[in-house]
């Protein structure tokens, strides 16, 4: 979660997180304007004219989409309705643990150790 969306407040963190020369696929909000020109393969689907896929090369395959983080938010939004409401203070630690139960790709019994292992590593 950041403070505020800009640019000059993006930019570390995807510098942090995303390796330099990865291609990042996004919409066509403007703030992801400079991927470019900072070291980053950037490709847009422009989805306020109804494009949400685009097949680049024409083999079939459409490669360019934002398909796989909006499948992310749409489990988040389904995790995160059981609770009814949860406060901006505590939203951190919910999605901590979300990213914790997704990156591990077990559910139920099957994620007790890899949580035991998170919680008592030094």
């Amino acid at each position: 979660m950041l403070a505020n969306v800009q640019q000059a407040t993006i930019k570390p963190v995807i510098q942090e997180v995303v390796a330099m020369g990865s291609k990042v696929f996004t919409d066509e909000y403007a703030i992801y304007n400079r991927l470019t020109a900072w070291g980053y393969n950037h490709q847009t689907v422009n989805h306020s004219q109804g494009e949400y896929a685009r097949d680049e090369d024409g083999d079939g395959f459409h490669e360019v989409h934002t398909n796989t983080i909006e499948g992310l938010w749409s489990l988040l939004r389904s995790w995160l309705r059981p609770h009814r409401g949860i406060s901006q203070e505590k939203l951190p630690i919910y999605l901590g643990f979300f990213e914790f139960v997704h990156n591990s790709r077990k559910r139920g019994q099957a994620l007790l150790p890899s949580l035991i292992e998170i919680l008592v590593a030094p």
